[in-house]
């Protein structure tokens, strides 16, 4: 059965004076999957996404979410969606359970603390402040917060960068569980091997415009087709394969 749309992109255009950041790019996102943006810094992949979460303006186009449009109803597009803040945004003084009580008043929501903390493995740290978790608590901490007003999507931004392969194992399960529950998740990621472990299907996006969109799979398998071949690797290519073919370049630092 073919899965509904839940977010649908045509055209979309985002200028800064002259500059073209994102240059007219359309797609769809269906309900209930892991779908990842892919690209080199600068690519217009965070715009992208500010934009569909109505914190950027953009320059023209059409963005519907979940049958909202972005022009006509930004308010309700924010009611649904769940975006994860970056660690400046908590109050160092509070511990958790309080972090997320503070939540639960600004979305008008009451979800019990410990039932979060405890789906993100951080019941044992409730009374901890944000400032004293390690990086991949506090990741864990930061994606728990976006499930709070039950969003339908939740952006993820990054979410994994400057993890060590543990903690990154263990977001990749905890994103894995959260769309178990029915929920759609958009994430970006410099990271092949995530992307390709999570995403249904992956869009990349180098200068402003989608180069490639498929699922992780039958990307490699395009490029297995046309001959290219790893040196000395049992498999002939992985994602990183296609991603720096598609692109030119080796990945950029930030």
């Amino acid at each position: 059965m073919e899965r509904k749309t839940i977010i649908s992109v045509k055209n979309l255009v985002k200028n800064y004076g002259n500059f073209q950041a994102v240059k007219g790019i359309s797609f769809d996102v269906k309900e209930g999957e892991i779908f990842g943006l892919l690209g080199p810094n600068g690519a217009g992949k965070s715009t992208t996404l500010e934009i569909i979460e109505t914190l950027r303006e953009k320059t023209s186009g059409e963005v519907i979410v979940d049958g909202l449009n972005l022009d006509k109803e930004p308010g309700e597009i924010k009611k649904i969606i769940g975006v994860q803040l970056q660690s400046s945004g908590y109050y160092p003084g509070l511990n958790l359970l309080q972090l997320i009580e503070l939540f639960c008043g600004l979305y008008n929501r009451e979800i019990p603390p410990t039932e979060l903390l405890e789906m993100v493995n951080l019941k044992d740290k409730a009374k901890a402040k944000f400032k004293e978790l390690s990086g991949g608590q506090k990741q864990r901490f930061s994606v728990a917060t976006t499930l709070i007003n039950e969003p339908r999507i939740i952006f993820l931004d990054e979410p994994t960068t400057g993890l060590d392969p543990q903690a990154r194992r263990s977001l990749w399960e905890l994103i894995t569980n959260i769309r178990a529950r029915g929920t759609t998740v958009i994430i970006t990621t410099h990271y092949m091997d995530e992307a390709e472990y999570l995403c249904d299907r992956v869009a990349i996006i180098d200068s402003g415009k989608i180069i490639a969109l498929d699922s992780p799979d039958q990307m490699i398998d395009k490029l297995v087709a046309t001959g290219f071949e790893r040196p000395k690797e049992v498999k002939k290519a992985n994602l990183e394969d296609v991603f720096i073919n598609l692109t030119g370049h080796a990945l950029r630092e930030d």
